[in-house]
């Protein structure tokens, strides 16, 4: 099975490409982030304005939305969070928010020990903080 995953309960892809896609008895999970299904309204606030300016965000509400959005497209395709191998995880700013995205990352992954590769990157195709690619088992 080769099957593209979608779900009406997870924030709409920004761009031409699944929620996931089914590679045998794997999910590959595409970008998820905090934006919410259906308004696209982003849990502790943006990062930035339509202008561009920098605005003040709780990375621990945007991490927890994240994290259900993950669980939320996984299953979608049958899966659940106790079947992640791996996850990598883009934050906007390593030095303000690690500690933080640590602490609720934990909350969820502590039991399951994932695989896991954190990584600061500049910016994000939508206004937030944090972003996460997962592979799990289907």
């Amino acid at each position: 099975m080769n099957d593209p995953i979608h779900s009406d309960d997870a924030p709409a892809p920004v761009g031409a490409y699944p929620h996931a896609r089914r590679f045998g008895e794997l999910l590959f999970l595409s970008g998820v982030g905090p934006r919410q299904a259906g308004s696209d309204a982003i849990p502790g606030g943006p990062v930035r304005d339509a202008d561009g300016n920098t605005l003040l965000y709780d990375i621990e509400a945007q991490t927890r939305a994240a994290l259900e959005n993950v669980r939320t497209v996984l299953e979608a395709a049958g899966s659940s969070l106790d079947k992640v191998l791996d996850v990598t995880a883009f934050l906007i700013d390593m030095d303000r928010d690690f500690a933080d995205y640590n602490r609720v990352y934990a909350e969820y992954f502590a039991s399951i020990q994932a695989a896991r590769t954190t990584l600061a990157i500049r910016a994000l195709p939508t206004p937030i903080a944090i972003e996460f690619k997962v592979i799990a088992q289907a």
